[in-house]
């Protein structure tokens, strides 16, 4: 089969996944096993490659990413359900004080969604944000969108959050390094698009807390746990994986300690240090009984069963992509490209988001298309985790109608679409372009 046709194939199939998704609202999960179906008969794989390319794509990725997601979610759900989340937002604005609580929210949406999802954490917090607006008579805006960015970054560049984790996972990037680079962009993301931004937004907008919503104060059952415990809690699992990374780095690859390093900073291992340390500290000192504690902890596994799945059929896509010779193709003319891989990856991942509304999918459809090219140019180390935040941040940009975060915004702050629009929409590009513009600029020394 010609050059040009298995372009034609993967660009088809490109295309009929974006329709089954926007039009036919196929399920992500079935769309993504379907599409990869279609693109290996048409690129004229044997029908029982086909099925071998299925399993070793879906296999090879939920090795990985179904134990680091799911620890991560029962992690998140822990300090969801001990009011941890609220701890920190309660101390960082009582630190700050009233006349900077911008920051402090920007700070608590960034630790936060670390190990929370994304709608789970603005839903916990989003009360603290009225609560402001209604003491001070500013727009909802201007405490809510630090908040949602400090969220919307994390969620977007830091694992163990899902989409990064699921890029990385596909691509081959170690998770130190996307940690790293994911802080590094990270952190200007949200100062950007939240203090700063917020200010400017909400005196071109005022917001009032929507009458429909039946604002109340968050109540515990139990006193809330320490500033200072949920901060280290949320500080293990990262500052461990940093360590393993650091240390390939750093130490002789025979020295006992970096073996330690190794064996402690892995994902499974610092998760799982991290999730038993959130069920005795934030479970059993806090009076629930083990029985609780397994509720909890199975309940949490309800919606990360998706990503795990969505990402599954990512890895799917990718396999076969590489199995007929698609791959291949693809990434000679990727390649040949004039632009550098970072804003290829960055480029890719925008144009789906745009077109299907959901992040996750936009991150693993653009890391399917680029691990041939990856492979074919050998990038391998410190590189690759600026692509998986060059990937999340085109990912990350233009968000609107077609995606959920879009109406949980426009129904929680009372806005009407055109100034969702102005608000969350511009929040959402401006954490975008600057983790690319970061990541494209690290990419110059980091080769």
């Amino acid at each position: 089969m010609s050059d040009m046709t298995l372009i034609l194939v993967a660009l088809a199939g490109i295309f009929v996944l974006l329709f089954l998704v926007i039009r036919s609202k196929l399920h992500a999960f079935v769309a993504l096993l379907l599409v990869s179906l279609l693109v290996g008969i048409a690129a004229g794989m044997p029908l029982g490659e086909v099925i071998s390319s299925i399993e070793s794509g879906m296999g090879g990725t939920l090795g990985f990413v179904a134990v680091v997601v799911g620890l991560g979610a029962m992690f998140g759900k822990m300090l969801e359900v001990s009011g941890g989340a609220e701890r920190l937002a309660q101390t960082l604005i009582n630190r700050f004080g009233e006349d900077r609580s911008q920051w402090a929210l920007g700070i608590t949406g960034f630790l936060v969604a670390i190990p929370v999802f994304f709608d789970v954490g603005f839903i916990i917090l989003v009360p603290i944000v009225y609560g402001l607006a209604k003491k001070t008579g500013r727009s909802v805006l201007y405490y809510g969108i630090p908040l949602l960015a400090g969220l919307a970054v994390t969620h977007s560049f830091i694992p163990p959050t899902p989409g990064p984790i699921a890029v990385a996972d596909l691509i081959g990037a170690e998770l130190g390094w996307v940690i790293l680079f994911g802080a590094i962009a990270g952190i200007p993301a949200m100062i950007i698009a939240g203090p700063l931004f917020g200010k400017y937004i909400a005196k071109k907008i005022h917001a009032a807390v929507p009458d429909y919503m039946e604002f109340k104060e968050q109540e515990y059952d139990k006193e809330l746990p320490g500033f200072g415990l949920i901060a280290s809690i949320i500080l293990v699992p990262l500052v461990l994986i940093l360590a393993n990374t650091l240390s390939d780095m750093v130490l002789p690859e025979e020295s006992f300690m970096r073996s330690v390093f190794t064996f402690i900073g892995h994902p499974f291992v610092a998760l799982t240090i991290a999730t038993l340390l959130t069920f005795f500290f934030l479970g059993k000192k806090r009076g629930y009984s083990k029985q609780e504690v397994q509720d909890i902890a199975t309940k949490s596994l309800e919606p990360a069963g998706i990503i795990i799945l969505v990402t599954g059929a990512g890895g799917v896509f990718k396999q076969v992509l590489i199995d007929s010779g698609v791959g291949e193709v693809l990434g000679e003319m990727m390649a040949g490209s004039p632009l550098p891989p970072i804003a290829l990856a960055f480029l890719i991942a925008a144009v789906v988001r745009v077109a299907q509304g959901s992040a996750t999918v936009s991150m693993v459809t653009a890391a399917g298309l680029m691990a041939p090219l990856i492979s074919m140019l050998e990038l391998e180390g410190p590189v690759l985790g600026l692509l998986v935040i060059s990937i999340a941040s085109g990912a990350t940009v233009l968000s609107h109608v077609n995606d959920s975060g879009f109406w949980l915004v426009n129904r929680y702050f009372g806005l009407d679409v055109k100034d969702t629009l102005k608000s969350w929409t511009v929040m959402e590009t401006l954490i975008g372009l600057v983790g690319f513009i970061v990541a494209f600029v690290l990419g110059f020394f980091i080769g």
